[in-house]
């Protein structure tokens, strides 16, 4: 456990907070919007034994990394990840990402390269380009998300109740592969996030990727469930296959968005195949 400093806010630094366990080539695991690092318990152990050194952080905001009131956008995260692996002085790694997180791995390689990079993962992923426009018509309104960013600021908890129950798939896997202490658990790190960065982290979903991917030179796997309600799968996962330069391209059968946590094996079997090759 530990902190490496990436900026400051006035008076305070602004610090990660970072986990690294194991020895063998770093795995960096980037979590999803709302959560933090720690989302990832059902990857790390198995990419342990594997053979493999694992980072997880918290992005700045979440968990318990600083909460700035700026710095919410790719340029700076991925900015932050670069402090990461420069500090950490890690090389020959895999990054991967879920949701939020798989734009951290692209714009990251788009602005930094890949020179300390081996291999990309990117699950649930927000690119290419979530905003409908004139040149994006598999993009989603702009209206569904001025509504997420009403709901954040009219009721905060509630809205992160809704979204988790989308998150998860609750009413189709509640019970069954998502406990209700497990759903708990998840509501109760989102809530406990900054409510700044909940609220601003919605306009940084809406970045273009499109330049990044074509600068991604290195192999990238790809995983999403089929039943994602957060990025649909039409939208995100299935466009990367002809935007990538080398992708392999998952899909799981019923999935939700929070596919490491539902559907752990599916996902731990692709990702460690990957790893493996």
């Amino acid at each position: 456990m530990g902190r490496i400093t990436v900026g400051s806010e006035n008076s305070t630094t602004v610090e990660l907070y970072y986990e690294d366990h194991g020895e063998g080539q770093p795995v960096v695991l980037i979590h999803g919007f709302p959560l933090d690092g720690a989302s990832w318990e059902r990857q790390i152990p198995v990419l342990l034994k594997a053979g493999h050194r694992v980072i997880t952080y918290d992005r700045r905001g979440f968990g318990r990394s600083s909460r700035p009131s700026a710095g919410y956008d790719y340029d700076t995260f991925a900015a932050d990840l670069k402090a990461l692996m420069d500090g950490l002085d890690l090389r020959d790694a895999v990054l991967a990402g879920f949701s939020m997180g798989s734009g951290e791995v692209t714009r990251y390689l788009g602005s930094y390269g890949s020179d300390r990079v081996a291999k990309a993962a990117l699950f649930g992923p927000v690119p290419p380009f979530l905003l409908r426009t004139d040149d994006n018509p598999d993009g989603v309104e702009q209206s569904v998300f001025d509504g997420i960013k009403e709901a954040i600021v009219a009721d905060r908890p509630a809205f992160l109740k809704a979204f988790l129950d989308d998150f998860n798939n609750v009413d189709k896997l509640g019970g069954a592969r998502i406990s209700e202490q497990a759903w708990q658990a998840q509501w109760n790190v989102a809530v406990g996030a900054s409510p700044i960065a909940t609220l601003t982290c919605v306009s940084a979903w809406l970045t273009d990727f499109r330049r990044d991917l074509p600068r991604n030179d290195v192999p990238t796997l790809v995983v999403q469930g089929t039943e994602d309600r957060i990025l649909p799968i039409a939208s995100t996962g299935r466009r990367l296959p002809a935007l990538l330069r080398d992708c392999r391209f998952v899909e799981i059968e019923a999935g939700p968005h929070n596919i490491g946590w539902t559907h752990p094996h599916e996902l731990n079997s692709a990702f460690t195949q990957f790893l493996a090759e």
